[in-house]
């Protein structure tokens, strides 16, 4: 499975239901991958996961989450499911996210379960915000809370794409603690069209802001990535994950 990058991201509103409206692309990139198997189980569920980082109980992993929403509705029996992480968590590479679209759409095959497009959205929504998008895996301009979803021209494989992972964790919640919405006459897909050495300073992720003054090494990441001669760099998502583009 591929991670992703956010390609700007700004925060537009907080909503009455406590999720931020907001804009962004997400873009998806094979720089960091996850492994995922699926097989029958006669025992309970079993889950089993590598990986250099400590990720919780089983649980709580959206692998698992998203079999017991397709157990519960159509009674699938119990399988194994073999997880290797390589997507850094806590960087905003959406590696949980692309764990649990990837895990529905195999058990929906495995299965043979007569499930809409429409219907997996619905699954994939109460496991993330941004769980929708792996199930299209294309580029995608995304508003509301990141579920509202439109397919927009965007390809960079002319381009060589670069991400640094610091050894920094940023929460969700951390990274929305330090920023203060506001309204945007920036209309991402239209800047997007212009080569990436004229996103700089149109292009802008909003927890940046925030986040360097708190954490200043992050600004530095981003900061080499110029140095490197980058077209564009940027945070992903509410980070910690840099990405730069560079040029052929």
């Amino acid at each position: 499975m591929n991670a992703k990058i956010n390609i700007g991201l700004q925060i537009v509103r907080k909503r009455p239901d406590g999720y931020h409206d907001l804009q962004t692309v997400f873009y998806s990139t094979d720089y960091f991958t996850d492994f995922l198997r699926i097989s029958p189980s006669a025992q309970e569920i079993v889950f089993k996961m590598e990986s250099v980082e400590d990720l919780g109980d089983a649980d709580n992993n959206l692998c698992v989450k998203a079999f017991r929403l397709l157990q519960k509705d159509f009674g699938i029996s119990n399988v194994e499911i073999f997880l290797r992480k390589g997507i850094p968590s806590g960087a905003g590479l959406g590696g949980g996210s692309a764990d649990a679209a990837f895990t529905l759409r195999m058990l929906r095959d495995i299965f043979q379960l007569s499930v809409s497009e429409e219907k997996m959205v619905e699954y994939a929504l109460q496991l993330g915000s941004d769980v929708p998008f792996f199930l299209y895996n294309r580029p995608m301009y995304a508003t509301g809370r990141g579920e509202v979803l439109t397919p927009i021209d965007l390809d960079l494989s002319s381009y060589r794409l670069k991400i640094v992972k610091p050894d920094i964790h940023i929460s969700t919640k951390e990274a929305y603690a330090g920023v203060t919405p506001h309204e945007s006459d920036i209309f991402l897909p239209e800047i997007l069209k212009n080569s990436p050495k004229d996103w700089r300073n149109l292009v802008v992720n909003d927890f940046e802001e925030s986040l360097f003054k708190k954490i200043p090494a992050l600004k530095t990441v981003k900061e080499a990535l110029y140095h490197e001669g980058a077209l564009y760099a940027s945070m992903s998502g509410s980070g910690s994950a840099f990405f730069g583009v560079f040029g052929e």
